[in-house]
C-alpha cells in the first residue's frame, strides 16, 4: 500500500512538472497575449492550472494502466495519453490567447498549434515516461 502511494505520488509530481514545462517550452511565445477567457489571467495562472488538473486525470489514468501486465502495451497507451492530453491543452491554449483574437480556422490552429508544440510534446513525454519506467529501461539495457 505504501509503496503504491509512494509511485502515486511520484507519478503525480512528475507529471505536474513536466506538463507545466511542456506548456511553457510550446506555448511560452503566447506568455504576452491576452487570454479571451479571462482578461485578467496570466499565462502562469493557466499552466498551473491546467497543469494541476491534467495531472489528477493523467495521474488516475496512469495508475490504471499499470494494472496491465504487458510492458509495451503500458507505455504505449501512457505515451498516447500523454502526448494527446498536452496536444489538446496546447490547442486550448492557443485558441484562447491567439486565434480567438483572429481570424484563425480549424485547420490553420491545428497547424499552428501541431507546429509549436511537436517538438516539445514528443521530447518531453519520452522524458517522462522514460523516468517513470527507469527500472524497465535499465532492465532492458542490461540485457
Amino acid at each position: 500500500m505504501i509503496n503504491l502511494l509512494t509511485n502515486t505520488a511520484r507519478t503525480a509530481i512528475l507529471i505536474w512538472i513536466c506538463t507545466f514545462i511542456q506548456i511553457y517550452w510550446s506555448m511560452g511565445v503566447l506568455t504576452d497575449n491576452t487570454s479571451s477567457g479571462c482578461l485578467d489571467c496570466s499565462f502562469f495562472h493557466d499552466a498551473f492550472f491546467i497543469s494541476l488538473f491534467s495531472t489528477l486525470i493523467l495521474t488516475v489514468l496512469f495508475v490504471l494502466l499499470d494494472l496491465i501486465k504487458k510492458n509495451s502495451v503500458k507505455v504505449a497507451a501512457k505515451w498516447i495519453l500523454l502526448m494527446a492530453g498536452w496536444f489538446f491543452w496546447d490547442y486550448t491554449i492557443f485558441v484562447d490567447r491567439e486565434s480567438s483574437w483572429s481570424t484563425y480556422d480549424l485547420k490553420a490552429e491545428i497547424y499552428c498549434t501541431l507546429y509549436t508544440s511537436a517538438i516539445p510534446i514528443i521530447i518531453l513525454s519520452a522524458i517522462t515516461l522514460i523516468i517513470l519506467h527507469l527500472d524497465l529501461v535499465l532492465s532492458k539495457l542490461k540485457k
